[in-house]
């Protein structure tokens, strides 16, 4: 008889964490972008092929209006509020540019601010949509057991302290608790991240949304609903995100200065010389002249091109950077700490390790074989490692007969007459009915002391053998972290809610000296905030919903794009779509060579709106080569910045250079 298939599966939350996602053209903003940017490449379209105005004109209306109106009612709010920032500026130069005839001029203004704004909206919606997901985890309902033995069906919002509930094999725990009866194992890979199920009987802790296996358990509610872990990530999660410090672009940080200067001396150069009964038409075409070479065209394409250039090189080799703010703030970051399961590893449990016992009279495929197909019938994560190595090595699987499964102990069945237990040592060996345990038990000793899981076979009665299983470290592990500890000058930290031998293990073989081990989701925000008070700059790398607090804390998040939950994967700033370790640093390096771009890029554009100003003001600048100085300046500094394009930017990015 084939045991029952339990439900406990490494991040079983990455299936059933699907939220409802807000559609691309639900938001407004998205819409009237898409709007501007289609009238107005019809318009610049029609505009260049020489079409009459009354052709191209009513497109760059749309243009205007659809992608203006917002900017523009909220550059009017703050000026209620009494300041004055650059949407409204930015409003009003492409307005005075439409105004002396520069109406393409005006409209790319109009659709790169549109365009922008409708960006964020998007993310911002889409990580609300992740985080109400979250929620899904935790089952609606629960069934309640009462002390005259009846049972019903209650909601867990509705489930008080002291309640006990029941949980069957193969349901998820409707609250945080504690064990009252029964054993079974918990894959609580939502909270902790830990690869393989936790074995919980009488007296452990279990905890909401996670997955029970194939024993059936009493628990006793210790936290109501809202106090529950999972409810403590959506809020950690919410609260990041809400008072994450507020990140701009360079030329946002310095917008309430420059819009407030421009417009003041705008109107001064009107003023002025009419006070001194200079025409109104001359004056007003200074002054339109001086706005429209001061105005932050070439600035605000001095920052973009080489942001959204370097975004779109790190997308073709696997990263997706969410926006130009993030893939400017990579480059800042000077510590990173890595999750260990599904990050650093491959997040699946792999043999490692085959140990036939001298006496035993069985070779290391003998052993496998037995232990394979006394396992075949289960779909425990470890008897999937087994059966899968066996695979790998073409061995011949017999079938089982007599299979039984024993939650927390391992498995029983007849192979080919002789009778196999595959299980816990901890369990197996103190039966007082197993022979040879010595010599197994030292087998043990040694693979748990170098992190691995030991699992022990015996064979009618005698030890024969013992099999380790650990999870995976993924290839480019070790060469990614010595990259990062030379891009930021210090060794990357390992957060993780696995047991602290196994970390160690793993650290040991990449090279990381700082472990955190045994981490709940609020000890790695608690250690994150830490460091961000200490003025550090933290890059935090995780695929789980337990890494999703964190991510939305650290100065950058990241989520690897396969194993990621949807939570971390809306959560975090950046994706590695392929899993490639090896691009994280090569993302940083290419950051920072994005930022010294736009340095480069705001010293011409300075240089040029100076010169231009000055010659405005002290001497006459006609206004066709005054337009003809602004747009060879925006010409230039968008060249300079789409140099990032190039494959080889990447290349040099992936090998350290940073130039």
């Amino acid at each position: 008889m084939t045991a029952e298939r339990p439900a406990v599966l490494p991040g079983a939350d990455r299936a059933l964490l699907r939220p409802r996602r807000t559609r691309l053209f639900a938001l407004a903003e998205v819409r009237w972008a898409a709007v501007s940017l289609v009238a107005f490449v019809l318009a610049l379209a029609l505009h260049l092929s020489g079409a009459p105005v009354w052709a191209w004109g009513p497109l760059y209306a749309i243009c205007y209006i659809g992608g203006g109106w917002e900017p523009a009612l909220e550059g009017l709010k703050a000026l209620r509020d009494k300041t004055l920032d650059v949407d409204l500026l930015m409003i009003v130069a492409a307005i005075g540019a439409a105004s002396i005839g520069q109406v393409m001029d005006g409209g790319l203004l109009i659709v790169i601010f549109a365009t922008s704004g409708a960006l964020e909206a998007l993310a911002t919606a889409r990580t609300a949509d992740s985080v109400r997901g979250l929620l899904d985890l935790a089952p609606p309902t629960a069934t309640r057991l009462h002390a005259d033995g009846h049972e019903d069906t209650v909601n867990t919002t509705g489930l008080r302290i002291g309640d006990i509930v029941l949980i069957r094999p193969g349901e998820r725990i409707g609250a945080d608790g504690r064990v009252l009866e029964g054993a079974s194992e918990v894959d609580q890979a939502t909270i902790t991240g830990e690869p393989l199920p936790a074995l919980k009987q009488v007296g452990d802790e279990v905890f909401a949304a996670t997955l029970n296996g194939t024993g059936a358990l009493r628990v006793r509610v210790e936290r109501e609903a809202a106090d529950t872990v999972i409810a403590r990530i959506v809020a950690m999660v919410e609260e990041a995100s809400a008072t994450k410090a507020p990140t701009q672009l360079f030329i946002e940080k310095i917008e309430q200065r420059y819009s407030v200067g421009v417009v003041v001396a705008t109107l001064a150069i009107f003023a002025i010389p009419l006070a001194f009964g200079a025409e109104v038409t001359e004056a007003l075409l200074r002054a339109m002249t001086f706005m429209i070479v001061a105005s932050p065209c070439a600035v605000v394409l001095a920052t973009m091109p080489p942001l959204l250039s370097a975004m779109a090189c790190a997308g073709r080799h696997g990263v997706l950077i969410k926006s130009a703010v993030v893939m400017e703030r990579l480059g800042q970051v000077d510590v990173v700490a890595l999750d260990k399961t599904g990050t650093l590893t491959e997040g699946t449990p792999r043999l490692t390790d085959i140990r036939p016992l001298t006496g035993s009279g069985l070779d290391e495929a003998a052993l496998l074989a037995l232990a394979a197909a006394a396992e075949h019938p289960s779909e425990h994560p470890l008897a999937r490692a087994i059966v899968d190595a066996a695979r790998t090595r073409d061995l011949s699987v017999a079938s089982a007969e007599d299979f039984t499964s024993t939650p927390g102990q391992g498995v029983t069945a007849t192979v080919r007459g002789r009778t196999i237990a595959v299980g816990s040592p901890a369990r197996l060996l103190n039966t007082g009915a197993v022979r040879r345990v010595a010599a197994a038990q030292a087998a043990v000793t040694d693979l748990e002391g170098e992190g691995r899981t030991a699992v022990v076979v015996i064979v009618d009665g005698q030890a024969a053998g013992v099999l380790a299983i650990a999870d995976r470290l993924r290839p480019d592990a070790a060469v990614t972290i010595t990259a990062l500890t030379t891009l930021t000058g210090s060794t990357p930290i390992l957060l993780t809610g696995d047991n602290p031998r196994a970390a160690a293990r793993l650290a040991t073989e990449v090279g990381i000296t700082d472990v955190r081990a045994g981490l709940l989701p609020h000890d790695k925000v608690a250690a994150v905030r830490e460091w961000e008070e200490a003025g550090r700059r933290v890059l935090v790398v995780g695929d789980g919903v337990n890494d999703a607090p964190a991510l939305a804390a650290a100065h950058t998040g990241i989520a690897m794009g396969r194993a990621g939950s949807d939570l971390a994967l809306e959560t975090a700033d950046a994706i590695i779509v392929r899993d490639e370790l090896a691009t994280i640093p090569a993302a940083i390096a290419l950051s920072r060579h994005a930022r010294r771009l736009v340095a480069q890029n705001l010293a011409i554009a300075a240089t040029f709106i100076t010169i231009l100003v000055i010659w405005d003001l002290v001497g006459h600048l006609p206004l066709p080569l005054g337009v003809a100085g602004h747009e060879g300046s925006t010409v230039i500094v968008g060249l300079n910045g789409l140099r990032l394009l190039r494959e080889a930017a990447w290349r040099r990015a992936a090998a350290g250079q940073a130039r």
